[in-house]
């Protein structure tokens, strides 16, 4: 049962990226999928939850419209697909599961919350 996230790379500012999170063991229909970001020296930060049930997404405020998060349940893969890339979205990024991304109004963004996590992969934005 395992969790791998991949498509990171190198790109300019402005720049794209689509990442993806594949699982294998389990079906990713079954939990909440989440994207979680760490910088160095910084701590792990949430960005990003696409729901089990009924394919509700959520985002990190300051990250919408830039970040889409999307489900393809055929290839058991979640993606983050990433536009208008700033440097300061240079991070690991890693993906992992939940059991769900919300109850009621309390949203699930704290890294304890979620498990299975993948290894990360690594997004630099630079010129």
């Amino acid at each position: 049962v395992q969790l791998q996230a991949f498509g990171g790379g190198l790109v300019q500012p402005g720049g794209s990226l689509r990442l993806s999170c594949a699982a294998s063991g389990f079906g990713l229909d079954y939990y909440a999928i989440g994207w979680f970001r760490q910088a160095p020296g910084k701590e792990r930060e949430w960005v990003s939850c696409y729901s089990r049930n009924d394919g509700s997404t959520y985002y990190e405020e300051f990250l919408k419209g830039r970040f889409t998060i999307s489900r393809d349940s055929a290839k058991n893969t979640v993606y983050l697909q990433m536009d208008s890339l700033k440097p300061e979205d240079t991070a690991v990024y890693y993906c992992a599961a939940s059991m769900v991304c919300r109850s009621g109004d309390y949203y699930y963004t704290h890294p304890d919350e979620y498990f299975q996590w993948g290894q990360g992969t690594q997004v630099t934005v630079s010129s």
